[in-house]
């Protein structure tokens, strides 16, 4: 199995990030406008992204350090798949540690979305830190996938 691994760090809160990833407005703050459900503990939430298509997380953690997803529905290599997301402290700074564990193979998808990862945190740190994120479909675009 492999995994997609990034780091983000801000002086802000670490309770701005946590709104960020466990409200449904935080959410579509950051990673696409198009998200329903629920963003708490036990709960599911729908993130879409126009014809793209989009994925279905259940949340099997939420605490003041970590936020746990695990993906039920979605591209075949992301179903099965977990989402860790580790706010850590290291001085001044609150550092977000994110995992996407289980993918079955270095495919060129996992590339692809390794990079909009590191997009998409970095908009999650937009967010935190200047109030405005870049969300799907205002995100940066890589690739001739979306």
């Amino acid at each position: 199995m492999f995994t997609i691994v990034h780091r983000i760090a801000t002086t802000e809160p670490a309770e701005k990030v946590l709104d960020a990833l466990t409200t449904i407005d935080g959410l579509a703050d950051w990673w696409t406008t198009d998200v329903s459900g629920s963003a708490s503990a036990g709960g599911i939430s729908a993130f879409r992204f126009g014809e793209n298509g989009g994925f279905d997380i259940a949340v099997t953690s939420v605490a003041p350090d970590h936020v746990g997803w695990h993906v039920v529905d979605g591209p075949a290599e992301w179903i099965g798949t977990d989402i860790d997301w580790r706010i850590t402290r290291d001085g001044d700074y609150n550092v977000v540690l994110f995992e996407h564990r289980g993918w079955r193979e270095q495919a060129e998808f996992m590339y692809h979305c390794s990079t909009k990862w590191a997009v998409f945190l970095q908009s999650l740190k937009a967010l935190v830190e200047t109030g405005t994120g870049a969300p799907a479909p205002r995100d940066v675009q890589i690739s001739n996938w979306h």
